[in-house]
């Protein structure tokens, strides 16, 4: 492995204790501790507003903190920030390529940014070319692109440098499907070669595939953090059963359920049970006279333990 950036505090990408960022009256991070282990893909995840951005910019070096500890590939960004951003690489929310400029310009270009020689940028963007599957658009502009193929170079040029740590803010955005799974087939190629990813997403299912642990934030604070398998176990159970009636469902009929599930939500349509085994649940219901009209049983999800944890609230 690359040492030029110095070992990793005890294996550790990023290390934070009590990290804290504040705008004037508004404290955005609130005292949070992070670790995120060298070659993992780590996911920060929560809703808007809940101090991913802010708490994403410190740990990439683009904002320092208010207050805090944290070290970067085993260096303080107090006082070695730019020798951190040279093992880091950084993939934007929305697209910052150099549209005028063709694909292979891109990264060449952004490669010279790193101090690498003329040959080696040359190298280095065809390397990434393949790694994109975008051999084929080499001479293409970057705005003549589709959607799919942009991000895939945005992430090509962000590996450039051959960062030890990625951070990929909302990778997937706006990609349909078939073009997510490929994007996915990427970054678990990096995994497998040990570059640490650090992602924040909305997607769900993207969080479950890629992440080998994720921490929930709301409010400026950690709320959840674990493996994926494990904040589902521990806050949703194995299995949802969700249920809906002929009338909108009231307390008085949550309250005929206790018992058969120790977490369950009342929503304005249904109600929702976290339980271990679906199909004992339901006769369980039915043994105590209730009929629902519909029942749905499912796994649980990564994105039932989001909205458990953070609310079904719109947060402006």
């Amino acid at each position: 492995m690359d040492t030029k950036y110095g070992p990793p505090l005890d294996g550790m990408a990023v290390h934070s204790r009590e990290l804290t960022k504040r705008f004037a009256e508004l404290t955005a991070v609130d005292a949070v501790d992070i670790d995120v282990y060298t070659g993992e893909c780590f996911g920060l995840l929560g809703p808007n507003g809940a101090g991913k951005s802010s708490t994403m910019r410190m740990l990439s070096c683009i904002s320092q903190p208010t207050s805090g500890s944290l070290s970067v590939l085993g260096m303080d960004p107090r006082r070695e920030a730019s020798r951190i951003r040279g093992g880091l690489g950084i993939v934007h929310q929305e697209n910052n390529l150099d549209m005028d400029l063709k694909v292979i310009e891109n990264l060449t270009t952004y490669a010279r940014y790193f101090g690498l020689s003329r040959s080696e940028s040359r190298l280095r963007a065809r390397e990434m070319l393949g790694f994109a599957q975008l051999e084929e658009k080499a001479a293409t502009k970057a705005a003549e692109l589709s959607g799919g193929m942009q991000r895939r170079l945005a992430i090509a040029r962000a590996l450039v440098n051959s960062p030890r740590m990625v951070f990929l803010d909302e990778p997937t955005t706006g990609l349909d499907p078939q073009m997510r799974h490929v994007v996915w087939e990427r970054l678990l190629e990096l995994k497998q070669k040990q570059t640490t990813l650090m992602v924040t997403t909305h997607y769900m299912e993207e969080a479950e595939r890629l992440c080998d642990r994720i921490v929930i934030m709301d409010r400026g604070r950690i709320v959840a953090e674990g493996t994926p398998q494990m904040l589902i176990e521990e806050n949703a159970g194995q299995e949802v059963v969700e249920l809906w009636f002929a009338d909108n469902p009231t307390d008085e009929t949550a309250a005929l359920l206790s018992g058969v599930s120790e977490q369950f939500d009342v929503l304005p349509d249904r109600i929702i049970l976290y339980v271990t085994h679906g199909d004992s649940a339901v006769n369980e219901i039915h043994r105590r006279g209730l009929s629902p009209s519909r029942v749905v049983i499912r796994r649980s999800t990564l994105e039932d333990v989001f909205l458990r944890l953070t609310g079904r609230t719109l947060v402006e």
